[in-house]
């Protein structure tokens, strides 16, 4: 089976943050940092070049695959913000119906800026996903 290429770097997350050049995304990168950390109680590390993980959660898949991945993470990529992680419980679908402007696909979410969105319901989104994947792990 082939490794793995998500996994945790030792590169900064301040760093990649501020290297951002779109203001509105390094600003909304370090909104979230706040959040995600808060509600994970874990600090903030790079997954592969691009991807700001908290906390790690290990997978085993029926074919044998498993490995580790973030709880919860984000990255900024030049079309939007990709949350992971965020819509695997109940509570999910009913949040994103008042969460604001939007999108999902393939189990992620995707915010243009954090301005389109209610806060509120974003900090319950992620807090409600860890909590789920603490409870249940697979």
């Amino acid at each position: 089976m082939p490794e793995n290429k998500t996994k945790a770097t030792t590169l900064s997350v301040t760093a990649y943050i501020n290297a951002l050049t779109n203001p509105t995304q390094r600003s909304d990168a370090k909104e979230l940092v706040q959040l995600m950390q808060r509600a994970s109680g874990e600090k903030p590390k790079l997954w592969r070049s691009a991807i700001v993980g908290f906390g790690t959660h290990h997978y085993r898949y029926d074919s044998g695959r498993e490995g580790d991945m973030p709880l919860i993470s984000f990255s900024p990529r030049k079309a939007a913000l990709v949350l992971y992680s965020l819509l695997g419980n109940d509570d999910a679908k009913s949040l994103l119906n008042r969460l604001g402007k939007h999108t999902t696909g393939k189990g992620c979410l995707y915010i243009k800026k954090l301005a389109d969105v209610d806060r509120k319901v974003l900090d319950t989104l992620i807090g409600n996903a860890v909590t789920h994947k603490r409870v249940h792990p697979q």
